[in-house]
């Protein structure tokens, strides 16, 4: 399955923080929001890095509670595994275990967000194809008695 096939079922909403934000803000909106990273956008369009729970857990066990006062830029990922919409899950997911991210976005061929993905979401399109493909093979069998 494609990644824009992906982005239909899903949704292509797309979360972003500013750099400039404060990492307090970026723990509230991952609350909030109940997911384990943003991307780091200037106009909601760009890709200037990526933050998760794992920078800031990383961070603060380098400078404590005085991380929370921090400007997200200064803990992000600055360079981003990206995808464009027309990558398979399949593709992505040894993308991602290479890479070793659990968040990918999703770029149009003018470098705009487009989506993001995360493990979860391949995982669970994977399942789905694989599903499919036992279902067609069962029926195959059973119609060819």
């Amino acid at each position: 399955m494609k990644l824009d096939q992906v982005l239909r079922k899903k949704g292509a909403d797309v979360h972003t923080i500013s750099p400039d934000a404060t990492v307090a803000d970026l723990v509230a909106r991952l609350a909030e929001l109940n997911i384990g990273a943003l991307v780091v956008s200037e106009d909601g369009r760009t890709v200037t890095g990526i933050v998760s729970e794992r920078d800031v857990v990383r961070q603060l066990a380098e400078s404590g509670a005085d991380t929370l006062a921090m400007a997200i830029g200064s803990i992000m990922t600055p360079m981003v595994t990206c995808a464009p919409p027309t990558a398979t899950t399949a593709s992505l997911m040894g993308v991602m275990t290479e890479s070793r991210v659990r968040h990918v976005p999703v770029l149009d061929e003018d470098e705009n967000l487009v989506g993001i993905v995360s493990i979860g979401d391949v995982v669970k399109s994977r399942l789905g194809e694989l599903e499919d493909e036992r279902n067609a093979l069962v029926e195959y069998v059973q119609v060819g008695r």
